[in-house]
């Protein structure tokens, strides 16, 4: 995996990107090359960011934006580290289980910032970038955004808790609609669920989306953040316990034949041949 002690960022190796203007702390996704996809590196890189700007008093609003055509497309699968290896099937299944765990402790210290979070998406936002949307307090979209949860696809289950917050916000029957086939839906779809709080045209994303943070920058900002505090703790109620959940769940599939069969078949572009093992 990665060096979970390393408190710095290498240069050239940015996955995102934090800069503070006028009570705003802008973080931007900065590989779009890969259609920022996500790794190991992004998870711990999400944590540093937290923690800078967690009692930082300049900061009274985030907006989470992304470079190039997409917000978020999912796992990079090139990226360093991203397979977990064991003695047998039973350690790797564990430091699964662990490394799945440090995730979540990580996006909790992103989620729980007393902050609120505006996310600003265009393009893919699926698999993992859609469960980091979900992370934010709202969400804007350009009417080209598409969203999914395609992991049964791949053979895995949904390791971050996106299904768990699309319940919180659509209903159980929705979540189990999108994370149980994969389908795409588009931003109005999305807003018509609660998924998305406003959608723009594509060239009005960047603004629409910073216009909102810094509304919510100039407010009283004790009176912002026990506001989002106490949503948060009637919305979130028993969602640490089913992220321990999603955590084995996640661990057990992503060491399995299937999911080998998953992304195999999609690497060679021909559907998948589940067997349940």
């Amino acid at each position: 995996m990665i060096d979970t002690l390393d408190r710095e960022i290498a240069g050239g190796e940015e996955r995102i990107r934090l800069d503070i203007a006028d009570g705003v702390g802008v973080l931007t996704l900065c590989r779009p090359a890969t259609l920022n996809g996500w790794s190991w590196e992004s998870t711990r890189q999400l944590g540093l960011m937290a923690d800078r700007i967690r009692f930082d008093d300049s900061v009274r609003a985030v907006l989470l934006r992304a470079e190039g055509r997409a917000f978020c497309a999912g796992i990079d699968v090139t990226a360093p580290g991203g397979a977990i290896t064991g003695r047998s099937a039973a350690e790797r299944t564990q430091r699964y289980h662990e490394g799945i765990r440090w995730a979540h402790e990580r996006f909790a210290a992103f989620a729980g910032l007393p902050q609120p979070v505006v996310a600003a998406v265009q393009g893919y936002c699926l698999g993992f970038g859609f469960e980091l949307a979900l992370m934010a307090d709202i969400r804007v979209a350009a009417d080209d955004a598409v969203f999914a949860l395609p992991e049964a696809q791949l053979g895995v289950a949904v390791d971050a808790g996106g299904d768990l917050r699309i319940a919180r916000e659509a209903g159980a029957g929705w979540a189990k609609y999108l994370a149980l086939t994969g389908r795409r839906i588009d931003a109005a779809t999305a807003a018509r669920l609660g998924l998305v709080q406003l959608v723009t045209p594509a060239s009005a994303l960047a603004s629409a989306a910073q216009e909102l943070a810094a509304e919510i920058a100039r407010n009283a900002p004790l009176a912002v953040r026990a506001v989002k505090r106490d949503i948060d703790a009637f919305a979130d109620a028993g969602l640490a316990e089913a992220l321990d959940r999603t955590a084995q769940s996640a661990a057990l599939t992503l060491t399995s034949d299937d999911c080998r069969e998953g992304y195999t078949a999609k690497a060679a572009r021909r559907p998948p041949d589940f067997e349940g093992r």
